[in-house]
């Protein structure tokens, strides 16, 4: 600021020269020169010194805010969903794709909320539309279709991927192998390949009457088929390639009898077993039956006992060699198919199935083996067991040495003479074939009865079951003399026929000891008239003298 005096009349007075952007007597006062501004579009303007600023409106840019912002470029829209961005002076605009609503497009509409699916269908929303689920036996865009009559196989519902073929009008399901039933829903074959496996079937019935049929295809001489019971058992076995039935009813001598026919020559073959009151009959591939008579109360199915098939658990199987008539014990090894109890088929899936046992019995259907038998094995598949003195993988090149195919598991071969062999197993190892680990813990081991018989409970522990007239826990004290009441059919044998009462016969059994030079015995008894009915259909009536008192009396 320049200021200076002037006095034309002789009066002197100051004035200043202001510079830009100031004015006033004194340049005291900043000029405003937002009063003539050029902002456009809005703007609002800011006074500076001898200048000015436009502070632009949103979406405008430049000096005077004369320019829109490319709001919609690419990474600055706004709008979702592949929406079109529209640019207007009060910002960007989304116009939406079809299906989708907001202010930036990113909404789905729900397009069920106005649905036409008829018939219960279910509204699938979708993106501009939506589609119907139909219930079942309806169709349509929107399941507006009737169900049309469904045919025959519609309703069969065949399991296990088994095809259905319409005969006759009527739908037949075509099991695929080792499946049977009606709906191809029973597994009914099945291949024991490991010695220990076997199937359990818990889920029994109590059977004082049963026919038990079942059809093996093996190529070994021994191993367990059916085994049922606990103090009393009932027991279908292969020994030596025969089929052996023994029962032992506990409180009697255990019985047995062997089928005529072999049945270990890799075909199938039926065996049938029948039991009726106190007869058994054997039957193999519907030949004449062995029959064999327990002369006593027989119980061929015990529901509270399980029905072992192929094979029976470490615990169970040293008991039954030990107390029984069991000849080998050892797992089957082949196939098992069609077992039937009493015309009902059993379902395989219904068992527990140990390991080792696999589905179907088709795998040697597709192998040939020239001098031998084809078995299952659970890691090699198919495999050829060669007779003595063949070998190679059909049993079709003369063998080297009776070694060659052996069957040790772990052990060494060794040859006995041109056609036998033993197994010598590795240490921790034993039995014929090496194939079993270890001793098996037999708790009966350390247990000397010395009137009775060592037998193990369900918790596992050893105890001694007692012979009549003995007590204590090693059976080595004798029981006093005393009567057991019995109530039972009385029975009698005419030459080849059974006989027995009409009805049941009350008597008492003696049992226990007396002192030396007595007996227990019976004491008092009473004679009674009753009718008798035989098997051979005759019938008669005698006098049958029972025992009603027991007591310590000579020795006879």
């Amino acid at each position: 600021m320049d200021c200076s005096f002037k006095s034309p009349f002789s009066v002197s007075t100051l004035s200043c020269s202001c510079p830009l952007g100031f004015e006033g007597s004194n340049c005291e006062i900043n000029t405003d020169e937002c009063e003539d501004n050029d902002c456009e579009n809005g703007a609002t303007c800011k006074d500076g010194v001898n200048n000015y600023t436009c502070l632009c409106a949103p979406y405008y840019t430049g000096e005077m805010c004369e320019e829109m912002e490319d709001i919609c470029a690419p990474g600055r829209s706004p709008c979702k969903q592949q929406s079109t961005c529209l640019i207007t002076a009060m910002g960007p605009k989304c116009v939406c794709a079809p299906g989708y609503v907001g202010d930036d497009c990113s909404i789905n509409y729900n397009d069920c909320q106005e649905h036409k699916c008829q018939n219960n269908g279910e509204c699938v929303d979708e993106i501009n539309g939506y589609s119907c689920t139909c219930t079942r036996g309806y169709s349509g865009q929107l399941c507006e279709v009737l169900p049309s009559p469904r045919s025959p196989c519609d309703l069969a519902e065949c399991q296990n991927e088994a095809p259905c073929v319409e005969r006759a009008g009527r739908a037949l399901c075509q099991c695929l192998p080792g499946f049977g039933g009606p709906r191809c829903e029973k597994l009914v074959s099945v291949n024991f390949v490991d010695r220990d496996s076997y199937l359990l079937l818990s889920d029994m019935k109590n059977w004082p009457q049963a026919n038990i049929t079942l059809q093996v295809s093996t190529a070994e001489d021994n191993g367990i088929l059916l085994y049922n019971g606990d103090n009393d058992h009932i027991a279908v076995e292969l020994y030596q390639g025969h089929v052996k039935v023994s029962y032992d009813p506990g409180s009697q001598p255990g019985h047995a009898i062997y089928s005529t026919e072999t049945i270990n020559d890799g075909q199938f073959h039926t065996v049938e077993l029948v039991t009726f009151d106190q007869m058994v009959n054997l039957s193999i591939d519907g030949g004449i039956p062995t029959t064999m008579d327990s002369f006593g109360k027989l119980r061929p199915l015990n529901g509270e006992a399980p029905l072992y098939v192929g094979g029976m658990p470490v615990d169970v199987h040293s008991s039954a060699l030990r107390l029984w008539q069991i000849q080998n014990g050892s797992s089957f090894h082949g196939c098992i198919q069609n077992l039937y109890i009493n015309n009902e088929l059993q379902d395989f899936t219904k068992t527990q199935m140990k390991p080792g046992v696999v589905p179907g019995c088709e795998p040697c259907r597709k192998i040939y083996c020239l001098h031998g038998i084809c078995q299952p094995d659970a890691a090699l598949g198919p495999v050829c067991h060669c007779q003595p003195g063949w070998g190679g993988p059909h049993c079709d090149q003369p063998a080297a040495n009776p070694c060659q195919g052996s069957k040790c598991v772990h052990g060494k071969c060794i040859p006995l003479d041109m056609q036998s062999y033993r197994c010598e197993c590795q240490e921790g190892y034993r039995g014929a074939l090496c194939n079993q680990q270890g001793e098996l813990y037999n708790p009966c081991k350390w247990l000397q009865c010395k009137h009775g018989r060592c037998q193990i409970s369900d918790t596992g522990d050893a105890y001694c079951h007692c012979e009549s007239g003995y007590t204590g826990e090693l059976c080595d004290a004798e029981s006093e003399c005393h009567g057991e009441p019995v109530r039972d059919f009385y029975q009698v044998q005419r030459g080849y026929a059974i006989c027995q009462t009409t009805r049941m016969v009350s008597w008492v059994e003696c049992s226990g000891a007396c002192d030396t030079g007595a007996c227990c015995a019976s004491q008092r008894m009473k004679r009674r008239k009753y009718t008798f009915e035989c098997s051979d259909g005759t019938s008669f009536s005698e006098e049958v003298e029972k025992t009603i008192k027991c007591g310590c009396v000579g020795c006879m």
